[in-house]
């Protein structure tokens, strides 16, 4: 701690200044003066001589005073021959912590691997449908109408026209839901199940449901986690059966959703391979009795090296097979529980990574003609510089290889910051503190993991490991020492920010915020609080830099509890997410993301 005042000399004599601090009574009179040179004679501490006009200063040595209690320090001039008569104005002063936390907790209910499923804007919807923008706005019209096949021997043709969802099928969509999870409880009950294992089943509806809870989700946009993908934009497609004059014979409508599930681990798949589905979901509209059937035929299309795709099977809403493809009749079909499922299953016997796109079509036809057929263009999994829907199949994770993913979807670390409080407060003042505010989803600003597969060498031709980039930060060459804290802290580590297995760790070869050394990072140490709380709170390590961090600097290390340092990212990354090399990834810390500034203290707050 520096104390400081500016000293002025009527003669412009070079003078000092003799420091004297008191605690503050809750009126905040002086209380009792506080012995700073910890001899227990003179109290005070004296600067050294500075000109006339200059700041004057003394440092208190390390636990002399303690944060969150209030002081008072005044200070008297002496020019070598003249002491000052009277003592300057007092000027209160207290030490605030970055952050204020309790002792870390026993138990905690924050689970750190929980994800919420995102919205996802498709980049490639097919030339059929219009290409809407993150907000909802068209960014593209649709450049395709309608696609009509090859005339029959009568000179007729089969045409198909997609159209995105509308307040009408959006409104059909919650009817449909509503009708078959009613028309799921009835079966139940009629096949003599209980009453609450009959509502179990009808919450489970549609029971050929990939993706369980896509169901529940709003019909107009897609929406994906990790492992699943739910696809509910591509809205209805309306068949039109027409003559050698253009004029109608008779037509259909369908609307379509489809999902994709991947197997992070050969086990969730049931086989010895990786996997991932796919599935679509195609329910009746409407259908004239002039087309006496229709047959819908799923196309799918990968770029997969090392693929093997099953036929598709298909089901009906309660999951009964329905047959080689999606099949109506005419005269005997239901708009609210007659829909079709069809699944695909993929599996993956590659080595080391690969991405595959995938694209989707429809094909129809109609029992009014032999031959008469039209398709319809889905899109793909998304253009090249996104891929959202693309899975990623790798045997990199010897635990659980092999295994997909939807890399798209970047996961969150929830740090438990009721177990962890001192990492957790650390961790928020960085992110906010950093230029990049690596991790932050208030910034919506990513970190990106340090796998396996990354191709940065060291300089003996090694993979670059978390080792490496911690050793710039909190290594033997690091210049990192110990700052004193009070002994209920315990033991401490050199804890860095951003976390050495990312790309923004100041030690990463090719991070945004490498430094040279640790000695370039935010200094930091935690401490018990002075003001008779069990509280602990985040300080600044003075000792090389006098004012503490600016705020500029590219990454931070800390003195923070081992157990702490040590746990607040074990089990990261879950297993489930299949992280590789640049991997995206957010850090949130629930326990602070009340706090919205760093010019106060942010106090803990206990979650759950």
């Amino acid at each position: 701690m520096v104390l400081r005042n500016t000293v002025t000399d009527a003669d412009g004599d070079p003078s000092n200044l003799t420091f004297q601090v008191y605690t503050a009574n809750a009126d905040g009179t002086p209380k009792a003066e506080v012995d700073l040179d910890g001899a227990g004679t003179n109290d005070v501490l004296v600067s050294p001589y500075v000109n006339s006009t200059a700041t004057a200063k003394v440092t208190v040595p390390y636990g002399i005073l303690k944060p969150g209690v209030l002081y008072k320090f005044r200070t008297s001039a002496y020019d070598g021959s003249l002491y000052e008569t009277t003592w300057s104005p007092w000027a209160d002063f207290r030490i605030e912590p970055y952050v204020k936390f309790p002792a870390a907790q026993t138990s905690s209910t924050i689970d750190t691997t929980a994800q919420e499923n995102i919205e996802v804007t498709r980049t490639d919807p097919g030339p059929a449908l219009p290409l809407f923008d993150a907000n909802g706005a068209v960014k593209r019209e649709a450049n395709q109408e309608r696609t009509c096949g090859k005339q029959d021997t009568e000179g007729r043709k089969l045409c198909i026209e997609l159209a995105p969802p509308t307040a009408e099928s959006k409104a059909r969509a919650a009817k449909r839901t509503e009708a078959l999870r009613e028309a799921t409880e009835a079966k139940a009950r009629k096949d003599g199940k209980s009453s609450a294992q009959a509502a179990a089943a009808a919450a489970d509806a549609p029971l050929a449901d990939l993706v369980s809870w896509c169901s529940d989700e709003a019909v107009g946009s897609d929406y994906m986690n990790r492992t699943d993908a739910c696809l509910k934009s591509i809205g209805s497609g309306t068949l039109t059966f027409v003559d050698p004059d253009d004029a109608t014979i008779g037509s259909a409508r369908f609307d379509f959703e489809q999902r994709i599930k991947a197997y992070p681990n050969k086990s969730a798949g049931g086989t010895t391979f990786a996997e991932f589905d796919q599935q679509i979901r195609i329910m009746p509209v409407s259908i004239d009795a002039a087309l006496d059937g229709v047959t819908l035929k799923w196309n799918t299309s990968s770029t997969c090296e090392a693929c093997n795709t099953s036929v598709i099977r298909w089901a009906d809403d309660f999951d009964n097979a329905a047959g080689d493809n999606a099949y109506w009749d005419a005269d005997d079909w239901n708009a609210y529980t007659d829909g079709r499922w069809g699944t695909r299953a993929t599996t993956w016997n590659g080595t080391g990574k690969e991405t595959i796109d995938l694209g989707w079509a429809v094909t129809a036809s109609v029992d009014a003609s032999s031959t008469a057929s039209a398709t319809a263009d889905f899109g793909t999994s998304g253009i090249p510089e996104v891929q959202e829907f693309a899975p990623r199949c790798d045997d990199w994770q010897s635990s659980s290889a092999p295994g997909c993913v939807l890399p798209h979807f970047s996961p969150t670390w929830t740090l438990d910051t009721n177990k962890y409080p001192a990492a957790g407060g650390y961790y928020w003042y960085m992110q906010q503190v950093l230029p990049d505010h690596a991790g932050s989803q208030r910034w919506d600003s990513l970190m990106h993991y340090l796998g396996p597969d990354t191709p940065v060498k060291t300089s003996t031709g090694g993979t670059w490991t978390s080792d490496n980039s911690r050793n710039v930060v909190c290594g033997t060459s690091s210049s990192w020492s110990v700052h004193p804290s009070d002994a209920s802290v315990g033991s401490v580590d050199c804890d860095e920010y951003a976390m050495a297995s990312t790309h923004e760790s100041g030690g990463y070869p090719k991070s945004v915020n490498l430094v040279t050394s640790g000695t370039k990072c935010a200094q930091f140490f935690t401490d018990k609080m002075g003001d008779g709380s069990a509280n602990f709170g985040l300080l600044a390590d003075t000792r090389a830099v006098t004012n503490g961090p600016s705020g500029t600097e590219r990454c931070g290390r800390a003195a923070i509890s081992s157990t702490q340092n040590q746990k607040a990212f074990s089990g990261f990354p879950a297993p489930a997410w299949r992280m590789l090399d640049g991997d995206g990834f957010f850090v949130t810390l629930p326990g602070y993301e009340h706090c919205t500034s760093t010019a106060t203290t942010c106090t803990w707050k206990k979650i759950g």
